[in-house]
């Protein structure tokens, strides 16, 4: 369970045990861990994810809880569900084969997408989206504080934990289902809706991102009452070709071929970078353009802070110039 509002201080690394494991969808699998011989799990805010230390490299994957009681210090087990991505690198696949029994190397709970405290929320989520915001709305409700929340799928069949959501929410959450088009979301009317108190949560997709994000601007929302978390790394696009990337501060050129980002090339040549998602939506890896033309594939920066090619997230975006250099 988690302790609201708190900064925690993190744990890592901790191996991870997997206590249970069911489907929740058929393509959805909730995972529950426990602790591995002589781990302690931490606590956690809402929002907050585990980086697992994957054959495959480092995955992410949020913590859900249902639960209002936060009377204990840090957690008996961490929950998870992960949506098999086929044509991912393999991180859903190798959570999708754990077993019960089976032991996993993952860093402490960390929050890039922490819930403001106090503050009426508008939560939105799409498809699998919905699991850092299932914490959020039970600490909003334990709190008494206002929240709407509004989930987005293709199918009722394809939404995950809709029962337990249904019982544990009620009439505060709203479904929305691609095959049920009087359903659909509204995110005008959503948005349009809005008091001036309202923060606004997103998680799933891009493309539902930027479309709540520019809403949102068109309404005048001031930045910092807009919060997200895309959930899945950006896709490789067809069309995407070999470009190079200059390390302004030696010279040094890399080629980055498709499907490797900046940072894969850049720190398999040894370069220490600082960054966190690698999914183009904390922003910690944002790094200056000196000189070219980037292929933007983030939802942090806003269509102007684009048009400008000033600065990339260098952990999705890509170039539509033969060479970027940057001032690393």
């Amino acid at each position: 369970m988690f302790r609201p509002w708190e900064d925690v201080e993190l744990v890592e690394p901790v191996k991870l045990k997997v206590a249970s494991a069911r489907m929740l969808t058929d393509a959805i699998r909730e995972l529950v861990f426990i602790p591995g011989e002589g781990a302690k799990l931490a606590g956690y805010t809402p929002g907050a994810h585990v980086k697992f230390q994957l054959s495959s490299g480092e995955r992410s994957y949020s913590l859900i809880d249902f639960d209002e009681d936060t009377g204990q210090d840090g957690n008996a087990e961490y929950r998870f569900a992960v949506q098999l991505e086929r044509q991912g690198a393999g991180g859903s696949g190798h959570m999708h084969g754990l077993a019960p029994g089976d032991e996993v190397l993952a860093s402490g709970p960390h929050n890039d997408f922490p819930l403001m405290p106090g503050k009426p929320a508008l939560l939105i989520a799409g498809g699998i989206g919905i699991t850092p915001l299932i914490g959020m709305a039970a600490a909003l409700k334990r709190a008494g504080t206002p929240f709407r929340f509004h989930y987005a799928s293709r199918s009722s069949a394809a939404m995950a934990y809709l029962s337990e959501l249904k019982a544990t929410f009620g009439n505060q959450v709203a479904f929305h289902f691609d095959d049920q088009p009087e359903t659909a979301l509204d995110i005008d009317g959503l948005v349009a809706s809005a008091n001036p108190d309202e923060h606004v949560y997103i998680c799933g997709p891009k493309g539902l991102i930027e479309a709540v994000k520019a809403k949102a601007e068109t309404a005048g929302f001031a930045p910092d009452r807009v919060h997200f978390e895309l959930f899945t790394s950006a896709a490789q696009q067809s069309g995407d070709t070999e470009f190079e990337v200059e390390v302004k501060s030696t010279g040094d050129v890399f080629a980055v071929p498709p499907g490797k980002s900046i940072i894969d090339v850049l720190e398999a040549a040894g370069l220490d970078l600082i960054h966190d998602c690698r999914r183009g939506d904390c922003g910690i890896c944002q790094t200056d353009i000196i000189e070219g033309i980037p292929d933007h594939r983030d939802v942090v920066l806003s269509d102007s802070e684009k048009a400008e090619g000033k600065v990339m997230q260098i952990c999705v975006s890509r170039a539509k110039s033969a060479r970027l250099v940057l001032d690393l």
